[in-house]
């Protein structure tokens, strides 16, 4: 895993700024969780971090290593979606396995690590299932898995617990914290929910506080 370093970034949406001059940093191995109001630009600025959005001005490092300019496939950076985004005609495993089969890694060494994800996750056995047949739980824990298995640099966890009962949302924040720090991942989780935030990230920084978002 790496350090992040977010410099100065802004981006403007149509004459509206969305973010304004945004400092965060995230030391290697910590998992950082973002607050701050809906239309605070959380999900905007996983986005910029990613290089899916690029920003009007500022920067993004790895390391001390500017990848602004870089697209999304060469940043080593891993998103968890809100709505997981599983393959609905993949396996649980091929699905694993999906972004080590871009990154050209063999069939058998790819898929050894896909079943190593799920045992990690909790989801031994699993790797035959349709994806169409996991529970919400079962499917937020493949998501989990299959961004863990490229071993990204960093993190980007967008909402990965919206839409789930209570009793199951608490059980799987245990999980998602356990399964990050057995990972050692560098992570940046954006959330609601304070609690959450707590239980999950070594710290929290709220978007519009200062040294943040000015």
């Amino acid at each position: 895993m790496s350090r992040l370093d977010v410099a100065g970034v802004t981006v403007v949406f149509d004459g509206t700024t969305v973010l304004d001059d945004v400092d965060i940093s995230v030391a290697d191995g910590e998992v950082v969780a973002l607050l701050g109001p809906s239309g605070s630009g959380k999900s905007t600025l996983l986005r910029v971090i990613a290089g899916i959005i690029a920003p009007d001005a500022g920067t993004v490092s790895l390391d001390g290593v500017d990848v602004s300019a870089l697209p999304t496939h060469r940043r080593g950076i891993g998103m968890v979606f809100q709505d997981n985004q599983l393959f609905p005609h993949r396996s649980t495993l091929d699905n694993v396995a999906f972004g080590l089969k871009m990154a050209g890694v063999g069939r058998r060494e790819r898929d050894a690590a896909a079943a190593d994800w799920l045992a990690r996750v909790g989801l031994d056995g699993f790797g035959s299932r349709p994806v169409t047949e996991l529970s919400g739980g079962e499917a937020k824990r493949v998501a989990l898995a299959r961004t863990l298995a490229t071993r990204p640099a960093v993190v980007l966890l967008d909402e990965p617990l919206t839409g789930l009962d209570r009793e199951l949302h608490d059980r799987l924040t245990v999980e998602v914290s356990d399964i990050l720090r057995a990972a050692g991942a560098t992570a940046i989780l954006v959330t609601h929910d304070r609690d959450e935030a707590a239980a999950i990230a070594d710290r929290t920084v709220t978007l519009g506080a200062p040294g943040t978002h000015r």
